[in-house]
């Protein structure tokens, strides 16, 4: 027996998560419980986190933890409790396979079967966010080269393990040529790894409106946090309900299984909530776990009673659906059914010798690394209420000494100095890139601009030093630049 932690939630979890364990019970599941508290009542007691301190414990000791939804109460300081599990317990992966159940559930796509893996610890969920100036705010994006390698050979080994066909790539390395630059770079690099599997990239954009309008052209699809969260969404929607996807977040050394959708405390207690989207989570949970018959008995029933038109309320359709039942009912039919596969839909089945994906982290080589220059950012208003930029980087021009050099003044990514367009609209923002007119620079020389710049009466909010590495420019070029 293998013990797994649970987690009853808030809203419908409890009655969902009922309905789910009794069914993996029936199916034969070889499980133990830890149940541990989390959401609203951890969050009004006091802890920001909305987990309950022993939980940490209990996570460590069992490597697994199965979630029902939680809500997180309104208002600030409320920390996200699923960023903090994933990010504390190193959840780099997450997994939402989403299929349409056509014509049981109605779609647009009825073929439609398709894999999201999302990056799950970096990118703008960082929540690195700052208040520069009275006018402009800063959010960082913040990507590793071990993180996405990690990310896209796990979707290469998913693949893989899955019989899937093929892995696509979706970023916008067309505006960040560095940072999703980079992602899209390690991608083709992996992907020459793995020559059984065909791999494709597309910008975020125009692959989100494919996505959204012929899915059955994608199979497992690689991607950024942000980009994950959204085209996951998507795809769910696409796909017939959002109340029926269930999600994996996967480490090195445990990993998290819920539904994609949220607590709906606007239908708790009133047994009316679908289960299915905790149970196919609850089933990716038992293929990590090696018991992957078991998954595949609860999924074919899953799905056998959908064909027999037995339907929860949000899927039911008048004239197709034959019985509208509520969260326990629906259970114990998906129980009745077990031991028998889809007569329409597709069989799930799955290799008895199939071992769970392993996710790990590359170790990278240190690159040489050389200080070229810095890129100063400056509060500045103007003067005599006008921001003219030829005033600015004048001034600029007469405190570069020591080797540096004023390459460039720009407002939000244009460069307005030397050389602006008149028309360039230009906030209280400025970045003012200097750079060593030797090659390397010294740290001296910088620590000099900024002592001259502050004697000045310059306000500067923020520094980013300029580097080389591996004898390549590690930084991105102004527009007009």
């Amino acid at each position: 027996m293998k013990k797994i932690a649970v987690a009853y939630g808030d809203g419908i979890g409890p009655e969902i998560m009922e309905a789910v364990l009794k069914i993996m019970k029936a199916a034969g599941a070889e499980l133990e419980y830890e149940t541990v508290k989390i959401g609203k009542e951890v969050y009004l007691s006091g802890q920001e986190s909305g987990i309950d301190p022993s939980a940490w414990e209990t996570f460590r000791e069992t490597g697994v933890f199965l979630k029902s939804p939680i809500t997180t109460p309104q208002g600030g300081g409320y920390k996200s409790l699923n960023v903090t599990i994933r990010k504390t317990l190193g959840l780099f992966a997450n997994v939402r396979p989403v299929k349409a159940y056509t014509p049981y559930v109605h779609s647009h796509f009825p073929t439609m079967d398709v894999v999201v893996i999302r990056e799950n610890e970096e990118d703008l969920y960082a929540g690195i966010e700052h208040r520069q100036t009275s006018e402009v705010f800063q959010c960082l994006k913040l990507l590793s080269r071990p993180g996405s390698e990690a990310i896209i050979r796990y979707a290469f080994e998913y693949a893989k393990a899955n019989n899937r066909k093929k892995v696509t790539c979706m970023s916008k390395d067309n505006i960040m040529k560095m940072s999703d630059g980079m992602f899209h770079q390690i991608f083709n690099e992996v992907a020459k790894e793995y020559p059984e599997i065909e791999a494709d990239h597309w910008i975020i954009d125009i692959g989100s409106a494919l996505l959204a309008d012929q899915p059955e052209r994608f199979d497992v699809v690689v991607t950024l946090n942000l980009y994950g969260d959204i085209i996951s969404d998507i795809t769910a929607q696409v796909a017939g309900s959002v109340g029926l996807g269930g999600s994996s977040n996967v480490g090195e050394t445990f990993a998290m299984f819920e539904a994609i959708h949220g607590s709906a405390p606007d239908i708790a207690g009133k047994d009316i909530a679908n289960p299915s989207g905790l149970l196919n989570g609850a089933c990716m949970m038992l293929v990590h776990l090696g018991q992957a018959e078991v998954a595949a008995k609860i999924q074919n029933a899953l799905m056998v009673t959908l064909e027999d038109g037995i339907h929860t309320g949000d899927i039911y359709t008048e004239g197709s659906s034959k019985e509208k039942v509520g969260t326990q009912a629906f259970a114990d039919a998906i129980i009745e059914r077990l031991g028998r596969v889809p007569s329409q839909l597709k069989e799930v089945t799955y290799d008895a010798n199939a071992k769970p994906v392993q996710a790990k982290r590359p170790t990278v080589s240190r690159a040489k690394k050389e200080l070229v220059g810095i890129d100063v950012f400056l509060e500045w208003a103007g003067e005599n209420g006008e921001r003219n930029p030829n005033t600015l980087g004048q001034k600029l021009e007469a405190l570069a000494q020591n080797g540096l050099r004023l390459k460039a003044v720009t407002n939000r990514g244009q460069k307005v100095y030397p050389n602006g367009r008149p028309e360039t609209y230009c906030t209280d923002h400025w970045p003012c890139r200097f750079i060593s007119q030797e090659g390397a620079a010294s740290y001296e020389s910088v620590l000099g601009l900024l002592q001259r710049l502050h004697a000045e009466g310059f306000d500067v909010v923020k520094t980013e030093n300029l580097y080389n590495f591996d004898d390549e420019r590690a930084y991105s070029l102004s527009q007009g630049e």
